[in-house]
């Protein structure tokens, strides 16, 4: 069981909030995501967040070669490649906030030798169709779970404050999907979305695919490893490390769309603890996403309709955490304003 973010911090932040020159309350949601910081931090007023670091975990998936996804395959290598030139989505919001961003590559099925070597350091391979067997050996999967734990470490040893995580993989909203409906016991029709913008027909067969994977899968999902490895891939086992990593040394996450949540689930189960160390961005347009958010308690901080992945949800919603830090050190105490008697 994680330990969770200091209590006694959290209370003394609520009461500097109440004692803050501002009607009680007035700040709304930025009262409870600044305490929740300086919680995470142990400390009151806490610390502004200045190192900030993103990671965005790429893969490719089985399912993306039966059509489940508006885009074909060799999109994922192409991304990959635009976030190492730094003229993707996710690279635009990060330069803009002051935010360290890396890529790396868990099983793209491609030819990535002309990228830099870290971005293929931690390599394990493309995962099976999940309606048609496990996504990944029981090995594999215990591969990718310490390989998304060695990630966090290095990113926390260069003194991250915040940890974003972001994804990329064609197909990759179809086993997160799988994962939500698994992990809750929902129906393949109450998690499956449009992901990259698929039609009705499409949605129709990705549904189907959903329910065949769950049905594959019945009840070994109750064991979050078991589950992980049958419907997740590489990047999401990684994605799940990461996460328990970053919970068991005590630093925060900010978590993006519908496949960051998955991992939150799962990695809830196998690590009890590790939400109460992470921050919903925002809210997609994923109805798996949102189910899991009301499922771990999460209130996003954003609801923008966006669906892009890569940690752009994160990235927009960070300015705002920011602001409720810098509110809960900087405001002025009432008392301080108050004339002497």
């Amino acid at each position: 069981m994680i330990s969770p973010p200091s209590p006694g911090a959290y209370a003394e932040a609520r009461r500097r909030l109440d004692a803050l020159a501002k009607p009680l309350g007035s700040l709304g949601r930025l009262e409870e995501l600044a305490a929740w910081v300086a919680a995470c931090q142990a400390t009151c007023p806490p610390r502004p967040l200045d190192r900030v670091r993103a990671v965005i975990l790429a893969g490719d998936h089985g399912v993306s070669a039966d059509g489940v996804s508006a885009y074909p395959r060799e999109v994922t290598a192409v991304m990959v490649r635009a976030f190492v030139a730094g003229v993707a989505g996710a690279n635009c919001l990060a330069r803009q906030h002051g935010v360290a961003l890396r890529v790396l590559e868990l099983g793209v099925d491609d030819d990535l030798e002309d990228l830099p070597a870290e971005v293929s350091a931690y390599h394990i391979g493309s995962s099976r169709p999940i309606d048609q067997a496990d996504a990944l050996t029981a090995d594999d999967c215990r591969e990718a779970l310490r390989a998304g734990e060695a990630i966090a470490e290095v990113e926390i040893a260069a003194g991250a404050d915040l940890l974003i995580i972001g994804d990329m993989g064609i197909g990759n909203t179809t086993p997160a999907a799988a994962l939500v409906g698994a992990s809750f016991g929902l129906r393949a029709e109450e998690v499956v979305g449009r992901g990259t913008g698929v039609d009705d027909d499409r949605l129709r067969h990705k549904t189907q695919v959903i329910a065949t994977a769950l049905g594959r899968v019945g009840g070994r999902a109750e064991d979050p490893f078991e589950r992980l490895a049958a419907l997740g891939s590489a990047d999401i086992a990684a994605g799940v490390g990461f996460l328990c990593a970053a919970a068991r040394s005590g630093v925060p996450v900010l978590l993006d769309g519908i496949v960051s949540v998955a991992e939150a689930a799962v990695a809830e189960d196998l690590d009890p603890g590790v939400v109460a160390w992470c921050a919903a961005g925002h809210r997609s347009t994923e109805p798996a996403q949102q189910l899991a958010l009301d499922k771990l308690g999460l209130e996003p901080i954003l609801d923008l309709g966006l669906r892009l992945g890569e940690g752009t949800g994160a990235l927009t919603a960070l300015p705002v955490l920011r602001s409720a830090v810098l509110a809960l050190r900087e405001l002025a105490l009432l008392a301080d304003l108050s004339p002497a008697s």
